[in-house]
C-alpha cells in the first residue's frame, strides 16, 4: 500500500481497556475522558447512542475531551433523584413457567452487560444466576441467563461497572502466541509496496505472510482481508485492526497484540505501535476476528 498521507478524519468506535470511565455523582452527566467513544459511554450507561445524541442535541458521533453529556432525558433532571446506596437492592428472579433453565454460549465481544440487556435481566441476576464474583467471562463459557436465583451477590451502585470483554479462546491460545511472535520476528523489514516476503512488506502482505506461517489463509489485500474476516466490537490479540489512511475505506491493517497496540508494515517498516496515539486513533475503523 501507499505510504500514510495524513488526512483529518475522525472515528467515534475505539475502545480501550486503558481507558475507564467518568460520571457525576448524581449518574445524570458524564465528562468524556480520553479514549472514550459513544458507542462506550451508552454500554457503560445503559442508553442508546440515539438518546445521548438526541440529549445533548449531537450531529455526528464525535466528542471532545472533558465535554459534558446528559445521560437523561432533559426534562427529567429536576425531577430526576438518586439514592446513594453502598450496594445494590437484592434482586429475584421467579421460575420459569416450565422450571426449565435457558443457557448462553459467550461469543467474542461480549460482557455481562450486553448479556444481560440481551435477556432483559440485570448484571447483579446474571452474576447470581452463575455464581460469578466478577465481570471477567469467556469466550465458549456457557451462562445461566433465566431460571432461579438462590443467591444474590450485590455489587456496587455508586458508579457504571467497568466493561470486561470476553478474551479470544476460540483459537488456541498457543496459536495466537506463535503467530504474534511469528510476526515479531520481522520487526525492522523494510517496507516495500506490493511486498509479501521478508525482503519487503506492504501492509497487508506482512499480515497474509504472518497468518500463513501458522496455517491460515487470507486474502492478499487490505479491502479483501476486511471483507473475508468478521466484524468484533473490541480487539483481541491475534485479530486484525484496520485504518482508514490515504483512501477512504480500509487502506491499512495490522495484528492487534494486546495492550493497544499493533505490529504492522508501515512507512518505517515492520514495527510496534500504540492505536491511542493522536494519528492512529483518528483514523481507525474497526477489529476483525481471523481465527
Amino acid at each position: 500500500m501507499k505510504k500514510h498521507i495524513i488526512t483529518v478524519a475522525a472515528t467515534a468506535g475505539l475502545l480501550f481497556t486503558a481507558f475507564g470511565s467518568s460520571a457525576s455523582a448524581d449518574a445524570s452527566t458524564y465528562k468524556v475522558r480520553s479514549g472514550d467513544s459513544l458507542s462506550k459511554i451508552a454500554k457503560v450507561n445503559h442508553v442508546s447512542i440515539k438518546q445521548i445524541k438526541e440529549w445533548n442535541h449531537l450531529s455526528s458521533d464525535l466528542i471532545k475531551i472533558n465535554q459534558k453529556l446528559s445521560l437523561i432525558a432533559p426534562k427529567s433532571h429536576k425531577s430526576k433523584k438518586v439514592i446513594k446506596t453502598k450496594t445494590a437492592k437484592k434482586v429475584t428472579l421467579a421460575k420459569t413457567a416450565n422450571g426449565t433453565t435457558q443457557t448462553y454460549k459467550v461469543k467474542s465481544g461480549d460482557s455481562l452487560s450486553v448479556i444481560a440487556k440481551k435477556y432483559k435481566i440485570s448484571v447483579t441476576v446474571l452474576k447470581s444466576l452463575n455464581n460469578l464474583h466478577s465481570d471477567k467471562i469467556k469466550i465458549g463459557q456457557v451462562l445461566k441467563v433465566k431460571g432461579t436465583v438462590t443467591k444474590v451477590i450485590a455489587t456496587p451502585v455508586s458508579a457504571p461497572p467497568k466493561q470486561v470483554f470476553a478474551t479470544t479462546l476460540d483459537a488456541p491460545v498457543s496459536q495466537v502466541q506463535a503467530m504474534i511472535a511469528e510476526a515479531k520476528k520481522y520487526i525492522g523489514t523494510p517496507y516495500a509496496w506490493g511486498g509479501v516476503t521478508p525482503s519487503g512488506f506492504d501492509c497487508s502482505g506482512f499480515v497474509d505472510y504472518v497468518y500463513n506461517k501458522v496455517g491460515v489463509s487470507l486474502p492478499r489485500t487490505v479491502a479483501a482481508q476486511w471483507n473475508q474476516t468478521t466484524s468484533v466490537g473490541f480487539p483481541n490479540p491475534g485479530d486484525l485492526v484496520f485504518f482508514e489512511t490515504y483512501a477512504k475505506g480500509p487502506s491499512h491493517v495490522g495484528i492487534f497484540i494486546g495492550n493497544n497496540k499493533f505490529i504492522h508494515s508501515g512507512s518505517h517498516g515492520v514495527t510496534i505501535t500504540d492505536m491511542t496515539s493522536s494519528y492512529w486513533r483518528t483514523k481507525y475503523l474497526g477489529a476483525r476476528a481471523v481465527f
